[in-house]
């Protein structure tokens, strides 16, 4: 069963090249990439604090955001038809109201240091950021000349990046400032009242980003969206017939390059803090990794904003080849080096990861023609590849934190795949919805 893009509530149709029509939309739409890359990214330093609130191992600290995962695999197909029967621009204030109610939950979760509810609010949040996903990465890859596709969505991304860059320092202010744990040495036990104390720190952050969603949702409300095209609109069931996503390799086999990717990308962020904070590492508090985890994220930013640079003159395929390579690279780095080579490696890998999403995005759409919404879905499921970083946890566990980086190492490999062989599209180009159509009446 596959997710899929419902057409949009009429409005004045989007065509190629028509600039001026949809960059205001453009520009809206980055403030929705900046606020879900912001608070995904403040759990980065959630789940170092929450493991000496609630004293967890590496496995039930990484199960923390393996749960946030789980809401896109859950949550993409009745975001697509919430969509399909509330229209594009409600569902994205439902999906902000969601977020903002997700936020909400975390102030009794911290007042009854709840593990549960912890659980149960960062669910509500992740499903409100997929409710966005499913519609607005297909939205800005088909609103402008297929052959940048990659570098728009790579620029708008760029905003995202500016989201998870800020994160950091906005939480390692407002929670491990605050907090014992998060001022300590690595490690340090607390007693119970300091870590009930610590749990009431993420009151006033979740606070003041719900008042943001809520402020965003009014905002985008009361904003003229306009429609997707009527070439990208779904085609008709009859029209659809004989059309197969099976026959498009670059799909099938960019599907699991998502759900790979997000395993390593989602395994360094999480891990991170920790990582960096170990004694033969870099011996620093937990606090003080928030602002490298920051040099982290800052260096996605500023790498998908030179690959978008760079798709305009160089295959995105081949950038993409070039960045898994240096990803590779730089994780063995981090998971054999020590001191502050290791501690550099693994901020280096910010900087590769940065296009790899929406290159492998908009690689294993194209060619799709009228299956491009089914497509999409597809991958908007394969997010839920993040759930398994607690398959790092347990490698954490077991042989260690350091060489469980070799699990994102291998993960670079498939991406390596992708790029040279796997995204290779189908060689019959698939018609067009109205083609189909037509095809089909003859």
């Amino acid at each position: 069963m596959t997710a899929s893009i419902p057409t949009p509530a009429p409005a004045p149709s989007l065509r190629p090249g028509s600039g001026p029509v949809y960059r205001p939309a453009l520009i809206l739409l980055a403030s929705l990439f900046f606020m879900w890359g912001f608070i995904t990214v403040i759990n980065n330093t959630l789940l170092p604090h929450l493991r000496s609130v609630f004293v967890l191992d590496y496995t039930r600290t990484t199960l923390i955001e393996s749960v946030w995962f789980i809401a896109y695999f859950v949550a993409s197909i009745p975001s697509a038809k919430l969509i399909e029967r509330v229209g594009y621009q409600r569902a994205i204030v439902i999906g902000l109201a969601a977020m903002a109610a997700g936020a909400l939950l975390m102030v009794p979760a911290a007042r009854f240091a709840s593990y549960g509810l912890v659980l149960g609010a960062l669910f509500v949040i992740a499903s409100g950021i997929t409710l966005l996903q499913v519609a607005a990465n297909p939205y800005v890859a088909v609103i402008g000349p297929p052959e940048t596709s990659s570098s728009r969505l790579n620029l708008v991304q760029a905003f995202n990046s500016l989201g998870t860059t800020l994160a950091p320092l906005f939480a390692g202010y407002l929670i491990l400032g605050r907090s014992k744990g998060g001022t300590s040495e690595a490690d340090v036990v607390l007693t119970t009242a300091e870590r009930y104390a610590d749990a009431q720190s993420v009151i006033l952050p979740y606070l003041i980003v719900a008042a943001v969603l809520v402020v965003l949702a009014v905002v985008i409300a009361r904003f003229p969206l306009p429609a997707i095209g009527a070439s990208t609109h779904r085609a008709s069931r009859e029209a659809r017939k004989g059309l197969s996503l099976w026959r498009h390799p670059n799909l099938v086999w960019g599907v699991p390059a998502i759900f790979i990717y997000l395993i390593a990308e989602i395994g360094v962020a999480n891990l991170f803090i920790n990582f960096v904070s170990q004694p033969h590492i870099a011996a620093i508090t937990h606090e003080e990794a928030s602002r490298y985890l920051a040099i982290l994220w800052g260096g996605m930013m500023v790498g998908r904003f030179a690959g978008s640079f760079l798709m305009r003159r160089v295959r995105a395929e081949h950038v993409l080849a070039a960045f898994a390579v240096g990803a590779f690279v730089v994780m063995l780095v981090a998971s054999f080096a020590t001191g502050p080579a290791a501690m550099w490696a693994l901020v280096a890998v910010g900087f590769f990861h940065s296009i790899m999403f929406p290159t492998i995005f908009t690689l294993a759409i194209r060619g799709l023609g009228p299956l491009t919404e089914e497509g999409s879905g597809l991958l908007i499921m394969a997010i839920a590849g993040g759930a398994l970083v607690i398959v790092q946890g347990w490698l954490a566990d077991t042989v260690g934190l350091q060489l469980s980086f070799l699990l994102t190492a291998a993960c670079e490999l498939y991406v390596l795949f992708y790029a040279i062989r796997g995204s290779r599209p189908a060689s019959v180009e698939v018609p067009s919805a109205e083609t189909a159509d037509l095809a089909r009446r003859a």
